[in-house]
């Protein structure tokens, strides 16, 4: 299918396509950092970090990284350029705040800056030094065309059989 894009295909398949793709790839670094707890060793940040504060406790998938560094990309894909402080708005979610009224509250600035630095490092995303902020590179725009033109011919497959 010529002139296929992220356009085209549903969010959470692609997210789930393109996290897969960055699991197998393997490169995505994920800023784990090793810390001694008495006798045991345990993974740090990843292991222990929650999304936002109106979280209890941190994401109970292990690939969580992977499936966040998959929707930022997507959306750093849609938009020209993207900040940190947009991402956190993006990401957040309500706050139980018991008997009073929930309100929104915006997601962690640590684990999106993490996410798009880890996206730099690969080469999905570039700093914008007119805007600010981030945008995708022609690698990446390459990158997540291909993966979105395979995750619909694979659509294509599974609605043929």
């Amino acid at each position: 299918m010529p002139g296929v894009s992220v356009k085209d295909i549903e969010s959470h398949k692609f997210v789930a396509a393109y996290a897969a793709f960055l699991k197998r790839q393997g490169k995505l670094p994920m800023f784990v950092s090793i810390q001694r707890f008495a006798d045991h060793l345990s993974t740090g940040w990843v292991d222990t970090v929650k999304t936002s504060h109106s979280n209890e406790l941190p994401p109970q998938d292990i690939d969580w990284f992977y499936v966040r560094a998959a929707a930022v990309a997507r959306h750093v894909y849609m938009r020209k350029t993207v900040g940190v402080g947009r991402l956190r708005k993006f990401h957040g979610s309500t706050k139980n705040r018991g008997s009073r009224p929930s309100h929104h509250v915006d997601a962690s600035g640590s684990v999106d800056r993490k996410v798009m630095q880890a996206l730099e490092k690969i080469g999905v995303l570039e700093q914008d030094e007119d805007k600010g902020g981030r945008r995708i590179t022609q690698s990446g725009q390459r990158d997540l065309d291909r993966i979105a033109q395979t995750t619909l011919e694979a659509e294509e497959e599974e609605d043929d059989e």
